[in-house]
């Protein structure tokens, strides 16, 4: 910039201009810079920066007497232009007696291995760049007439293998190798290796990619192009391969108790199959399998331990390049082996639960098929013991195969939930409550109980004719199984507000507050001794489903009433634009 303001006559007067400016801005921002450095540096540190500040305030100091002048006469102050550099110059030793005392500053400075790469990197393309253009200079002044179209072909050439070395894994791979063991102590950088792991462990496309994530997070980590990845099976008994990357399948099994398994079970260690080629002594008797000396370009085996267990291991192929697998590689891989273990297991277990689920659903509701079967099976049967008196009478001969064809189309139904899982067909629409009672009073009646029935006004409810009458149906055969044969079952329909309340009551045994609070409507909790508990499950399931509740007031020796609260089904007969005119 000194060299463009000292020849300003042959610049535009507009990109003088602009230079002051520029200068005169980065002097005043260097001032407040220093200024805040200074008041907020800790006491006892003030003594080193005192130097420091003195020097760039008499720089930046004399910067703006430069361009302030610039700017007020717009024109360079020569002398003061020339006189510059000596006055920069003489702030030196104040900069070096600060740099004195604060010998540890360089202590403080720390240079990622990722930082470090780029720059390898950068530098051994500016090389091989110079290098490139010295032989294209040579070629082009001494090739003659072909010179400048054989420098053109160079540079492609040349441009070519450097976008192919760039590129390169392997060449990638001995930079970083060589980054790492001339420029650190330690050849990881830890914090950058975790997190890279932890990041290929926890982006998954599926579960079943959940293995050959786990062998690139490994392979990654010394440079490996492939690897397989051998699992436990369900019976525990041997491992098998369950992922494999750029590795062809393999199906060879190794038993639990086989040498190899037994070696990492009790060491723990990352078995290196090169050292064990050239000095097997040092793993104390270990006993490789066939078909992993026919695996191609095997190199490390790496546990997969959860404490004490095995959860399996992973077979590594040799590097892209040269890695001395020391006591630090080890250790890494032992680690990360660890995490990808517990991954893992995590994966499995969340497997084995989601299957769990399922059968407990199945099971469910197979409870609720058996619990409707049983209440058909007793239907029938009652019909059969009658059926040895009734058996001329026309009337019981046409209600028996009415009860026959109704037990039939259930039972149909229930097979078809048991094995599609499906609701009952048909949506929501009004039930009429005052006809399923009288269908669930008949029905007692023709068992030879009692009930009594009150309803003081017709009304529909939102739900499932069928659902309903068999949901009201258990209330009232559980009132009268608890009930003596000449007690008291009601059942009461009343409108409450918007909702039809439907009462089922009884004066049999009861319940207690402790049954009702804690085991009442829960799936095989019953007061009867061969009960399953799943109809009043099943009942307020269905209810709830409904919009509607279910309310139970009930004592021991007193009986028990179960008000059902339904939400009436509104059928409009006149349409809203009648309403607003009538309005």
């Amino acid at each position: 910039m000194q060299f463009a303001l000292a020849t300003g006559w042959l610049l535009p007067q507009e990109w003088l201009r602009t230079l002051i400016f520029h200068g005169l801005a980065e002097a005043v921002v260097g001032l407040i810079l220093i200024e805040h450095l200074f008041r907020t540096v800790a006491e006892d540190s003030r003594w080193n920066i005192k130097p420091l500040c003195l020097a760039l305030l008499f720089q930046f100091g004399f910067d703006i007497y430069l361009f302030s002048d610039a700017v007020m006469f717009n024109r360079i102050d020569g002398d003061a232009l020339t006189v510059r550099g000596f006055v920069h110059a003489t702030t030196v030793p104040l900069l070096m007696l600060s740099t004195e005392r604060s010998k540890d500053w360089t202590s403080k400075i720390r240079l990622s291995q990722k930082a470090a790469f780029h720059s390898v990197t950068l530098l051994f393309s500016g090389v091989y760049l110079l290098f490139m253009a010295g032989v294209g200079y040579y070629v082009r002044y001494f090739g003659g007439e072909w010179g400048h179209a054989f420098q053109l072909a160079l540079f492609v050439v040349g441009m070519l293998v450097l976008g192919i070395l760039l590129v390169s894994g392997s060449m990638q791979a001995k930079l970083k190798v060589l980054v790492g063991k001339h420029f650190f102590r330690y050849r990881y950088d830890y914090r950058e290796e975790w997190l890279r792991f932890t990041q290929t462990l926890t982006t998954l496309d599926s579960p079943q990619s959940m293995g050959e994530h786990v062998i690139r997070g490994l392979a990654n980590m010394v440079e490996s192009p492939a690897g397989a990845l051998w699992l436990r099976n369900s019976t525990q008994d041997y491992f098998y391969q369950n992922a494999s990357w750029n590795l062809p399948e393999c199906t060879g099994k190794e038993l639990v108790n086989s040498s190899l398994c037994q070696f990492l079970i009790a060491s723990g260690w990352v078995i290196n199959l090169e050292e064990y080629r050239c000095f097997p002594a040092r793993y104390n008797g270990l006993e490789i399998p066939e078909w992993l000396s026919e695996l191609p370009n095997a190199w490390l085996i790496v546990p997969l331990m959860v404490g004490s267990e095995i959860q399996g291991f992973v077979i590594l192929a040799s590097s892209r390049t040269p890695i001395n697998v020391n006591w630090e590689v080890n250790d890494l891989l032992r680690t990360a082996g660890c995490q990808a273990a517990s991954f893992l297991a995590k994966m499995q277990a969340t497997e084995a639960l989601l299957e769990v689920r399922k059968f407990d659903a199945f099971n469910k509701m197979s409870a609720f098929v058996v619990h409707d079967l049983k209440n058909i099976v007793t239907q029938l049967s009652l019909m059969l013991k009658n059926a040895e008196r009734h058996s001329g009478n026309p009337e019981f001969q046409q209600d028996m195969l009415m009860t026959v064809d109704h037990a039939v189309e259930r039972m149909r139904q229930l097979m078809l939930q048991l094995r599609e899982g499906a609701k009952p067909p048909g949506g929501i629409c009004g039930v009429n409550l005052a006809e399923v009672i009288q269908r669930i009073q008949k029905d007692k009646i023709s068992q030879g109980r009692s009930l009594e029935v009150r309803i003081d006004d017709q009304l529909i409810a939102r739900g499932h004719d069928e659902r309903l009458e068999r949901v009201l149906g258990h209330l009232v055969q559980n009132a009268l199984d608890a009930s003596p044969p000449d007690g008291k079952v009601w059942i009461s329909v009343e409108r409450k507000n918007d909702k039809a309340a439907v009462e089922v009551g009884d004066n049999g045994h009861g319940m207690s507050k402790e049954f009702i609070r804690d085991r009442l409507f829960k799936p095989f909790q019953s007061t009867k001794e061969a009960g399953m508990g799943i109809g009043a499950y099943e009942s307020a399931q269905y209810i709830r489903e409904l919009g509607g509740e279910m309310l139970v007031d009930s004592e021991l020796g007193q009986g028990t009433r179960i008000t059902i609260y339904l939400p009436l089904f509104v059928i409009r007969t006149e349409s809203d634009l009648r309403e607003r005119e009538v309005a």
